[in-house]
């Protein structure tokens, strides 16, 4: 029995799996919680040559992609591919959040979940499919993590300028950085999926039983938990900012009504003196 060699990007938000099915004429219709498998005559399509030995390309709809066996040369072909239809794919930086992996088969040995690989007694058909959906989960948190760091920097900044006494921050901002919030929420409840199993996991209790070691491996509860923790906070910080905004603005147009009452009160003097 032969390894398998695991490579996993995240490499955008979404992927339309039913645009890429259709121009590899694969005729099925994909919902969002099913990966499209590129193998075999498909594959070597994308490729423009045979692919190699167990060689398979997974691509999932919350914007990952996991390569089974593949070379540098044929992850660089495919990710041209994904271009074409997918143009916010960044060619140049797809590999900033990844993650390597091994399926290693040793017969007579139990299971054991390493940082490296992970070591099975004998191949079964759904150990291919749960390490990619574990490793794809994992790298797409990994981006999740990164761009949710990057709103609490922002707001950090504005909690300092606030403390200070300044708030500048406009309504057109708080929506804008709510939305890129209430997104992070989105993709990592709605797309990730976290909380779902695979279908294969309902139907047979052994790929149930390694499903639920390796994501707790790879800690994808946890850290799903933290993204959601945080961002519960970040949802409260928006919320104050806008108590605060709107207190602002409510007080300058008291002073705004003050002023012109004052005003008005001068005019009616003046032309009494008149």
């Amino acid at each position: 029995m032969n390894d398998l060699n695991f490579k996993a990007f995240a490499v955008t938000n979404e992927i339309d799996l039913n645009k890429i099915a259709v121009e590899c004429n694969i005729r099925k219709k994909y919902t969002w919680e099913e990966p499209l498998l590129l193998q075999d005559q498909v594959l070597k399509g994308i490729l423009g040559e045979e692919p190699g030995k167990d060689e398979k390309i997974l691509v999932f709809s919350f914007g990952s992609i996991v390569f089974i066996n593949s070379t540098q040369q044929h992850i660089e072909i495919l990710m041209g591919y994904l271009k074409t239809i997918k143009p916010d794919v960044d060619i140049g930086r797809y590999d900033r959040f990844q993650d390597v992996y091994v399926l290693h088969p040793v017969a007579g040995e139990e299971i054991e979940f390493t940082d490296r690989f992970v070591q099975i007694p004998n191949m079964e058909l759904f150990y291919p499919e749960l390490i990619s959906i574990v490793i794809a989960k994992s790298v797409a948190l990994e981006k999740i993590e990164e761009q949710l760091g990057k709103i609490l920097d922002d707001l950090e900044s504005k909690i300092d300028n606030l403390e200070k006494g300044k708030l500048n921050i406009g309504h057109k901002e708080l929506a804008k950085t709510t939305s890129r919030i209430v997104r992070h929420e989105y993709n990592t409840i709605a797309y990730i999926m976290i909380l779902d199993k695979p279908d294969i996991t309902w139907i047979n209790s052994d790929a149930a039983e390694f499903y639920e070691k390796m994501a707790e491996f790879f800690e994808l509860n946890d850290r799903y938990e933290v993204i959601k923790s945080k961002t519960e906070i970040l949802k409260s910080i928006i919320d104050g900012f806008g108590t605060i905004s709107h207190s602002i603005r409510g007080l300058f147009v008291e002073w705004v009504i003050v002023l012109l009452i004052v005003i008005e009160v001068v005019l009616m003097l003046f032309d009494l003196i008149r």
